[in-house]
């Protein structure tokens, strides 16, 4: 069994960790009785063992029980280096879904809510010297509709879009050893046009009158910048130019310093604390220049048009559900998406492990970064998806690879924002939320249909039809030649913007279609279109395409999708990622977007 055992936060490594995922003691809580009997009390054994961080639905886990648990508890023992003891310990967890109250020792460190970011305690003061132990008590309501549960189905059964739920830890537990004043986080801001890098640092247990950070910048292997900042507050900011004496403005836009899918240029940051002098702290990081606007109704990649070519992508695993069986699994995910030939993805209803993001920014692949959506409305679940986008733009800020932000999808959560003013104000306030968190990037203000205010026109149609339905291909072509079809269209009878809003000049981008069904030999299962073979599935594809690169008002689109999931067989890939036909047929019809003028 592979534990998930690389480094789980790559945009701030520290070399004094400990991974703790592997076998833990686990034990369903139905009756939600634990906290009362005191479970968190080290001399309680659990009767079953899982292993995390995959959750007990999943095969991996160990367990394989997709029926409704909604309390569950975790507990291991671990062990530390004497040297751990002298300084700050924190634990730290990836992702649990949804609710987790945690113990060490017996002792309460500290609760989280929501499914899909991360979070952290000081567990210092709970520690022995001798063998430690941790206990993590989760609540998941399995059938509550107001929490962000993106396609998790609230039916015990997988159906149609809704797959199998997730519950408990889903990402990688660990442990860091840190000083008592260390670098709690870094955040970089490129300036493209301007050839500089803002960079801020927190610290944490700041008080030092004499705190000074080393930074160090290199370029594939080449030292660009050293620079050494006092730090006279919790949180400095400093912007430094990277063209200096050494990279000349031509030269870094000609040569390739800057960031793309095609040339996925990275620059090392390693950064040391000094506390009175002597150094306290140390960790390596990395960044990308890039910036991404719209301009003439167009998406621009550092200043110059970009076609994007993306690709609807769950995250979803046969063996793992939303948890990669290990990191080369996201690696690969992303090396087969190239080699069919799109330039990036639509992360869909998921926020994706840290470690799908580092191998998004290596290789280079852009990413459209989506948070699953609650299925109704009310203020509980405008709180909910708020705090997770808060916790989502400060965990993936840095990665150069996002280039968009989807807060909500086809109107899930929102299902009157057509006429229904509240439902647009949380519209509104998403987009306006995200763009004061992070002014960098794009955001989509509802991507399908029934849009507010937007920086992308992000329409759904899957309206194409089979190739035996020629009057359903006719329409989809001339919905897509102009501007005012495209505008005018019902796609799944909706409006595309809201009522009161409309097209203000934004690139208008197909964001789901195709969906072609295949899987050989399958009975079951099911896709918006069908083919009947490997070869009808190209012949499918390309089709479809064809009225996509006929279109001169389409700047990017988002294939549906990348692999089967569960039920649905619409992917490009099966669930196993078995290729379903040959992907240079594939990488071939996509690159022939070259043929239009853009």
């Amino acid at each position: 069994m592979t534990h998930r055992m690389e480094y789980p936060r790559p945009q701030l490594v520290r070399d004094a960790w400990l991974n703790l995922n592997g076998a833990w003691q686990f034990e369903f809580d139905d009756k939600n009785v634990g906290a009362a009997q005191r479970w968190f009390d080290p001399s309680e054994n659990f009767s079953q063992t899982i292993q995390v961080p995959f959750a007990f639905q999943t095969p991996a886990s160990g367990i394989h029980d997709t029926s409704f648990h909604d309390y569950v508890w975790y507990k291991r023992n671990f062990t530390l280096e004497p040297g751990w003891y002298k300084q700050r310990v924190v634990l730290h967890f990836g992702a649990v879904d949804y609710r987790a109250w945690v113990y060490v020792n017996g002792h309460y460190i500290g609760m989280h809510e929501g499914g899909h970011t991360p979070f952290s305690f000081d567990i210092t003061h709970a520690l022995t010297g001798q063998e430690e132990q941790v206990t993590v008590h989760v609540e998941d309501p399995s059938q509550d509709e107001t929490i962000p549960r993106g396609k998790q189905f609230w039916v015990e059964k997988p159906d149609s879009i809704w797959y199998t739920r997730t519950t408990g830890i889903w990402q990688t537990v660990w442990l860091e050893a840190v000083n008592p004043v260390y670098i709690h986080q870094v955040k970089f801001e490129p300036d493209v046009d301007r050839g500089s890098i803002g960079i801020e640092v927190e610290s944490e247990g700041y008080g030092s009158e004499e705190l000074d950070v080393d930074i160090r910048i290199s370029f594939q292997g080449v030292p660009v910048i050293q620079d050494r900042v006092r730090l006279l507050q919790p949180i400095t900011r400093r912007t430094v130019d990277l063209f200096g004496l050494k990279i000349f403005r031509t030269n870094f836009h000609n040569a390739g310093w800057t960031w793309t899918p095609e040339t996925p240029n990275l620059f090392d940051v390693e950064m040391k604390l000094y506390d009175h002098g002597v150094e306290v702290d140390g960790i390596q990081s990395y960044f990308g220049m890039r910036k991404v606007h719209t301009e003439n109704g167009m998406v621009y990649l550092n200043n110059k048009p970009y076609y994007q070519k993306l690709v609807l992508d769950q995250g979803y695993w046969q063996e793992g559900l939303l948890t990669a069986p290990t990191d080369e699994h996201l690696k690969q995910d992303i090396e087969l998406a190239k080699e069919l030939g799109f330039n990036g993805c639509r992360k869909h209803q998921k926020v994706e492990d840290p470690r799908f993001l580092y191998w998004a920014d290596r290789i280079g692949f852009l990413v459209w970064g989506e948070c699953a959506a609650s299925p109704s409305y009310n203020s509980d679940a405008v709180a909910r998806l708020t705090k997770e986008w808060i916790e989502i733009i400060d965990r993936d800020f840095n990665h150069p690879s996002i280039v968009a932000w989807v807060p909500l999808n086809e109107s899930w959560g929102i299902p009157m924002v057509k006429s229904n003013k509240q439902q647009q104000y949380h519209s509104l306030a998403m987009y306006s939320l995200i763009h004061s968190l992070d002014d960098t990037r794009l955001v989509i203000s509802n991507d399908g249909w029934e849009m507010t205010q937007t920086d992308i026109c992000a329409v759904h149609n899957y309206q194409h039809g089979r190739a035996d339905e020629p009057d359903k291909y006719e329409e989809f072509k001339r919905i897509l030649s102009t501007k005012e079809t495209m505008l005018a269209s019902k796609p799944s009878a909706r409006s595309v913007y809201a009522d009161g809003y409309e097209h203000r000049g934004e690139p208008i981008l197909l964001t789901e279609f195709g969906g072609i069904s295949y899987k050989a030999g399958a009975d079951d299962g099911w896709g918006y279109t069908s083919a009947q073979s490997s070869e009808d599935l190209v012949l499918e594809y390309a089709r479809i395409m064809k009225a996509i690169y006929a279109s001169k008002i389409i700047y990017g689109y988002c294939y549906t999708q990348l692999t089967d999931v569960e039920q649905e067989i619409n992917g490009l890939l099966a669930y196993d990622r078995t290729p379903k036909c040959d992907t240079a047929l594939i990488k071939e019809i996509n690159n022939q977007w070259h043929l239009r003028t853009i």
